[in-house]
């Protein structure tokens, strides 16, 4: 999938990173053993940066290789200029975003990020993969920073922050998304009580979408604005 990624230094620190969030995952699983009743009744998680301690701090959560691939060409078919993505974290999905924009001819990718030494080391990362001039991190709460966004109109939206404030994030980004424009929300199948307003709404025609789940991971939510 990787090799999709045509800048070296991007591919090798993509080629990192991803390793470093598959040697994570066996302790993320391990941390959601207490949710695991939850999660078999179909009952929601609480599940926000305001709830949650500082485990999650320095781990990754990110996409798998085949939705950070999915994600790429998205980007590239819609030859995007402007994209936004909730959930940072450290950056993989942020550089695969930023590839693309780069191969499409130039733009902005516009990362929100809750925690601010995660914010610092995508940062590094990005230097590091050489897209720094095509990423601008908002530093606190998306449903605020996200406020502030305004110019061109949003080409891609990457849905990927704590589930509880994904419709939040959606409705603010929405009406600053041109016509044809794409938001791909993850872990809607894992987590689907927490997404079930989100999905309401965005299923829900008189909104301005049509979507369909795809079936990465137990459900990737992918919405078309009309």
């Amino acid at each position: 999938m990787i090799s999709l990624i045509r800048d070296p230094r991007a591919a090798a620190v993509l080629a990192r990173l991803h390793k470093e969030n598959s040697q994570q995952m066996t302790k993320v699983v391990w941390r959601l053993l207490p949710h695991l009743p939850n999660l078999v009744t179909g009952s929601r998680l609480n599940l926000t940066p305001e709830n949650e301690d500082a485990y999650f701090d320095d781990k990754y959560l990110a996409l798998d290789p085949e939705q950070a691939a999915l994600l790429y060409l998205t980007a590239r078919a819609l030859r995007a200029r402007k994209i936004v993505e909730f959930g940072t974290s450290f950056g993989i999905s942020t550089i695969w975003l930023a590839s693309a924009v780069r191969e499409n001819g130039g733009g902005k990718v516009f990362g929100t990020e809750y925690v601010p030494e995660k914010a610092k080391r995508a940062r590094a990362n990005f230097a590091e993969a050489g897209v720094e001039d095509l990423v601008e991190i908002l530093e606190g709460d998306a449903r605020e920073t996200l406020k502030t966004l305004d110019g061109e109109p949003v080409d891609l939206l990457l849905n990927d922050g704590f589930p509880d404030a994904a419709l939040d994030v959606l409705k603010i980004v929405a009406p600053k998304m041109r016509p044809g424009a794409v938001i791909l929300t993850d872990n809607v199948g894992p987590f689907k009580p927490n997404y079930a307003s989100y999905l309401e709404w965005v299923r829900n025609p008189e909104n301005g979408f049509q979507s369909i789940s795809l079936p990465f991971r137990g459900g990737t939510e992918y919405s078309v604005k009309m």
